[in-house]
């Protein structure tokens, strides 16, 4: 159908004719020199040329006609098959003649999402700047095909495995340095002055390992770069710019989301002796919750640690929570907003989900936070009478001079009291996971956990608690046999030691030999 939409060219020169095939001259009388193009007579040889198409599609903005056109192509055929695929979309809706790069259209499309949480418009643009713009962004929006894409993550691939090998030589570099000032520190004076010149030397080479880029992007990572890759082509696919969303049909490494683990006694052992952690997110026993409580009593923060540890907030909304939303005389407080850090600067926002709600106030937490605003109080009046100035950001809890406080101090204040303690390590946010396994443990139902945690679905919090739901599921079923009542139990023997079983065999042998027998009925039967 559209091979008469196509022609064949060279890149020939020679001497220039025009439409009646007279000689086209120069202003000194000499033949013009140029491209001969579809002019050249060895166009009819097979392998000289190349085929190109030239078709006519819906005229544009003010009726004016287009005509895309391409060559390159070997044969006839794939001229005509090309050009045939360019009428398609064009009667599609796609502009078919629009030269916008991928980087010119996701730098447009960014820039329009005006809904976006920060932290997510934060980590759109570090795609774009990362990932994007130097593997995709040179290339025509309607060029673009899922090859282009798997090859950025293949590049991406690549780049994982040279971290990997910076982070094995940092990790050498930091051992060498270690040695070297050990052993500058344990020699007596006068030292010798090679050991500070090697040790030197040893800290140059650490801090150039550790000045190369370490940090892997990991499957979840690849996922997310997928997803923002993804809707942005998917909004160009709803408005014809593209044919397909081809970021859908690629593949990325699997990802595998952590499970929650308790720090079991035969975890905390093997964790003492290797200083790894089974999983990423770990949770603490009850007991090991309480020994932290017990800790940090009279730490000022103690009663974000107690809101926390039993309501199971995010870091970002204790920091933003105000008295305006707690009322202590209901016994509720409400989640309404979240202080986020974007490159470490806090920004109020809406919690995550947008799931704005209410936590039930237990009797001990409702005397906690009255003792606190007190407190408060009385830092407020101490502070207005040495300095005069107090700064009133309602939240709940702030510095002594009433501003808030950073979200990754209270991070950083947890670590080190979990060290203080001598604690099996977890983060802070693993402390509100051990606020949801002690409800679980508790009996609190699992849609109960969800709506108290904020997540947005029943599945997102029975994945994450798999491990404890299964705990939690062996308890509850002993307590499901006990709950009848029995007077009678069938005897189950127990197994028997490898003593046992000897001395039991050496009996079966004496009964089986004939010297053993007795001679006669016992004396009962005569």
């Amino acid at each position: 159908m559209f091979k008469d939409k196509t022609y064949k060219r060279c890149a020939c020169k020679g001497p220039l004719t025009d439409k009646e095939g007279k000689p086209i001259l120069n202003e000194d009388g000499t033949p013009k020199i140029g491209y001969l193009e579809k002019r050249c007579t060895k166009l009819k040889r097979r392998d000289h040329g190349s085929w190109y198409y030239s078709i006519e599609i819906p005229a544009g903005p003010g009726g004016k006609r287009r005509h895309p056109k391409k060559g390159g192509f070997k044969t006839q055929d794939q001229a005509a098959a090309a050009a045939a695929k360019v009428y398609r979309d064009a009667q599609a809706g796609v502009d078919v003649l629009s030269d916008e790069t991928v980087g010119e259209y996701l730098s447009r499309w960014l820039d329009n999402q005006h809904d976006l949480k920060a932290t997510t418009s934060k980590g759109y643009e570090d795609y774009l700047r990362l990932y994007f713009t130097p593997h995709l962004g040179h290339i025509k929006l309607r060029e673009l095909r899922p090859r282009h894409i798997e090859e950025m993550f293949s590049a991406i691939q690549a780049e994982n495995k040279a971290k990997e090998k910076n982070q094995e030589a940092a990790q050498l570099a930091r051992e060498a340095e270690e040695e070297a000032h050990s052993a500058w520190r344990n020699t007596t004076a006068p030292r010798d002055p090679q050991l500070r010149k090697t040790w030197n030397e040893a800290k140059a080479e650490l801090k150039a390992a550790l000045a190369r880029p370490r940090r892997q992007t990991g499957p979840a990572t690849q996922h997310r770069i997928k997803m923002a890759l993804s809707s942005a082509l998917e909004d160009a696919h709803k408005r014809r710019m593209i044919t397909d969303n081809w970021a859908a049909m690629v593949q990325t490494p699997r990802m595998r989301k952590p499970k929650a683990l308790e720090w079991t006694p035969t975890r905390v052992d093997a964790w003492r002796k290797t200083g790894k952690k089974p999983s990423p997110v770990m949770v603490w026993t009850p007991e090991q919750t309480g020994t932290f409580l017990d800790s940090v009593v009279y730490d000022r923060l103690y009663p974000l640690w107690v809101v926390i540890a039993f309501l199971g907030l995010r870091r970002g909304e204790a920091c933003a929570l105000s008295w305006a939303e707690v009322d202590l005389d209901a016994g509720v407080i409400h989640i309404t907003e979240e202080i986020v850090t974007v490159a470490y600067e806090p920004h109020e926002d809406t919690p995550k989900s947008d799931n704005i709600r209410g936590i039930a106030l237990d009797e001990d937490t409702i005397a906690l936070l009255r003792w606190w605003r007190d407190r408060q109080q009385t830092e407020k009046e101490q502070w207005l009478e040495a300095t005069g100035e107090w700064t009133d950001t309602g939240r709940v809890f702030t510095l002594e001079d009433g501003t808030e406080y950073h979200p990754q101090h209270f991070s950083d204040r947890f670590e080190r009291l979990c060290k203080k303690a001598d604690l099996p390590p977890i983060r802070l946010h693993d402390l509100r996971h051990g606020s949801a396994t002690l409800a679980l443990r508790a009996g609190v139902a699992m849609v109960a956990v969800q709506r108290r945690l904020g997540h947005s679905s029943i599945r997102v919090t029975s994945d994450i608690y798999t491990t404890v739901l299964a705990e939690v599921e062996r308890e509850a079923a002993e307590a499901t046999v006990s709950v009848v009542p029995r007077t009678r139990k069938r005897v189950i023997p127990q197994p028997e030691t490898e003593d046992e079983m000897q001395a039991e065999q050496a009996e079966e042998k004496d009964e089986q030999n004939p010297r053993n027998a007795p001679s006669g009925p016992p004396r009962d039967a005569a």
